[in-house]
């Protein structure tokens, strides 16, 4: 796990600028720090290193190939890089010692060159962002992995090409002054985080999961390339589904989470994992210490608020399995002293609250080891989410009536008196839904103060309103991958990747693997849900391992009771700060009287609306990046 750099064609002090980018994101590779130039000086590359395979030199960074053709930076893990790498010999490339050592980088920068990156990703199983530079060429090629573990940014900066793992290191670069993008707020204030393709500056987007982008050095002209598609294999899936019984589909499925768990043991510093008690990190760390000689090492925090707690049952659940265990408590002192330091972590606004647990589990964590693997991506492959269910049984009720009958039955309803009425207004909202996907959309969208708050309206499509209603032919398969094309990879892999980097501490997660990726969209939607409950064939697994009894429970996941500490004294004074009305209205970005009563409708009627996250943290970045400067 590391952390890359470039710039393409920048006039300035190229060596003093990546030095400083390097310098912005030393937390994502505290070990060792690289940098490279050009010969033609057009192309300047970064790399800050997390040492987790081959801690030697020889997997040091920017490497150029044997041939001298290609230099890399590259930030992830290639899980299979044995594999590849016996390809490559296997193809005449080269033998075995005449590799350096035995880093994925190497063997990945060689089978980029020998195969070209489309095929080499397409070989490949992990996590990654990565820079080529092709001296032949005159190009320089970025990639992203197939679901988007690892972010890359780039863009126009000073009228050069730059990027970077961190979006804070472009906004160091000497003449940065992209605008804010003030139309990507409507889409932030209704999800609490801005999708990819785009960030909060104008000219610099997010790199799409499993994509190529290649850049002529000499015009800056980019061309775009798709080398996996979540959508396509999706639909791939559920054209040629699984034609086992269920325990068939639980067996494959634990033979193939074990393949990957196995892949992603493999480290030369001490590895560990999250304990949250809930059933994807329980699978995971069950299946981790069945192939696992010794105790593995796992991790938890607690609260003394009981209705936020789930260490006590995470403790029970690594007694049970026989790990080392690791737990803290976590005080309400402990949690809001992470507030300031949110900011600078994500570099845009963010406002998952669970981003604070979150960083706490991973300090805690990295105190003992330096990789933990992650049980997400449980809920949106196997149907975890209430919302999954609760969006089949209401679009099963409605979608036998015509659809220009109910989009009139919904303009009537949110035209009328009854809208006022919060219920009224929901189901007016939701009746107007197209298809399956728009009312997974609508969800988000049925307060109209929502829309209201950005002073600008953006109606930017994005990926939530691009996929097509009907893509697949199941209720639950199409909400699960409107999931996995945007909620995932927007929101929770960038919590994750962010609050652990910035500690320094590598997460992994083996759910997504490509091989568990492609055969859980083969499963039927009876296999993975029975009533409102689902994750079956997941717990089949678990099920192996755990009893049955110490899971069924409500989940928790590390989350905090965000909404009764904004009503007490510090954090209030902190929040009421934020939202000053004055303040607000001399930014012109956000409408303040809009923000002024959803704070009111909270403090004096008890009205609670997840915006008031979303607001507090788009205010607190603000003033961050542009007050405190």
């Amino acid at each position: 796990m590391c952390g890359i750099a470039g710039l393409i064609k920048f006039r300035g002090d190229a060596k003093a600028n990546i030095q400083r980018m390097n310098d912005r994101m030393v937390h994502r590779g505290p070990d060792d720090n690289g940098v490279y130039i050009s010969d033609n000086k057009e192309v300047a590359l970064g790399h800050r290193r997390l040492s987790i395979v081959d801690l030697s030199k020889n997997g040091a960074q920017p490497m150029t190939s044997h041939s001298g053709r290609m230099v890399m930076v590259y930030n992830g893990e290639i899980y299979n890089n044995k594999d590849v790498k016996q390809k490559l010999i296997a193809d005449g490339f080269a033998t075995d010692s005449d590799f350096r050592g035995s880093s994925d980088t190497e063997v990945l920068l060689e089978a980029i060159e020998y195969y070209g990156a489309k095929e080499a990703l397409s070989m490949c199983k992990g996590m990654f962002g990565i820079a080529v530079y092709d001296t032949k060429e005159g190009t320089v090629t970025l990639a992203r992995d197939r679901v988007g573990e690892k972010p890359l940014y780039y863009g126009n900066v000073a009228g050069a090409l730059g990027f970077a793992s961190d979006l804070g290191c472009i906004r160091v670069v000497d003449g940065f002054d992209n605008e804010i993008n003030t139309d990507v707020l409507d889409i932030y204030f209704t999800e609490g985080y801005i999708p990819a393709p785009y960030t909060i500056y104008k000219g610099i987007n997010k790199l799409e999961a499993g994509t190529l982008l290649t850049i002529d050095i000499n015009t800056l002209k980019t061309t775009e390339t798709v080398y996996w598609s979540m959508k396509e294999t999706a639909k791939r899936g559920q054209d040629n589904p699984f034609k086992g019984t269920r325990q068939e589909a639980s067996m494959e499925l634990e033979r193939l989470l074990k393949e990957s768990i196995k892949g992603q043991m493999v480290a030369d510093v001490p590895v560990g994992a999250f304990l949250s008690a809930g059933i994807d990190s329980s699978t995971i760390v069950a299946l981790m210490q069945d192939l696992q000689p010794g105790k593995v090492r796992t991790f938890t925090i607690g609260m003394e608020d009981k209705a936020y707690n789930e260490a006590v049952y995470a403790a029970e659940i690594a007694k049970h399995l026989g790990t080392e265990h690791t737990e803290l408590y976590i005080t309400e002192k402990d949690a809001k002293a992470v507030i300031p330091k949110l900011a600078k972590m994500f570099a845009e606004p963010f406002a998952d609250s669970s981003q604070i647990p979150t960083y706490l589990v991973s300090k805690m964590t990295r105190d003992h080891v330096t990789v933990s693997l992650s049980g997400d991506g449980g809920d949106e492959l196997f149907c975890g989410y209430t919302s999954y269910e609760s969006i089949s049984r209401i679009w099963g009720k409605m979608h036998g009536i015509p659809y220009p009958i109910r989009k009139a039955a919904s303009a009537m309803v949110l035209g009328s008196p009854l809208s006022k009425k919060e219920i009224y207004r929901i189901k007016g909202t939701l009746l107007g839904a197209e298809g399956p996907v728009d009312l997974h959309r609508m969800e988000h969208e049925t307060d109209p103060l929502t829309k209201m708050i950005a002073l600008k309206k953006g109606n930017l499509p994005y990926k939530y309103t691009e996929l097509q209603n009907g893509f697949l032919n199941e209720v639950n398969h199409e909400t699960m991958l409107m999931d996995m094309l945007v909620y995932h990879p927007d929101d929770i892999l960038v919590k994750v990747d962010r609050t652990a980097m910035a500690v320094s501490l590598e997460t992994r997660v083996p759910m997504l693997d490509r091989d568990v990726l492609e055969f859980a969209w083969t499963l039927p939607v009876e296999y993975l849900r029975e009533g409102n409950v689902g994750k079956q064939v997941l717990r089949d697994v678990l099920y192996r391992y755990v009893p049955r009894e110490m899971m069924e429970r409500p989940k928790k996941g590390f989350s905090i009771p965000i909404e009764k500490w904004l009503l007490e004294s510090d954090l209030r004074d902190w929040a009421e700060g934020l939202l000053n009305k004055e303040k607000i209205a001399q930014q012109g970005i956000l409408d303040p009287d809009v923000v002024e009563k959803i704070w009111t409708d909270f403090t004096e009627r008890g009205i609670y609306r997840i915006q008031i996250w979303y607001i507090l943290m788009f205010q607190q970045w603000y003033e961050e990046e542009f007050i405190k400067k």
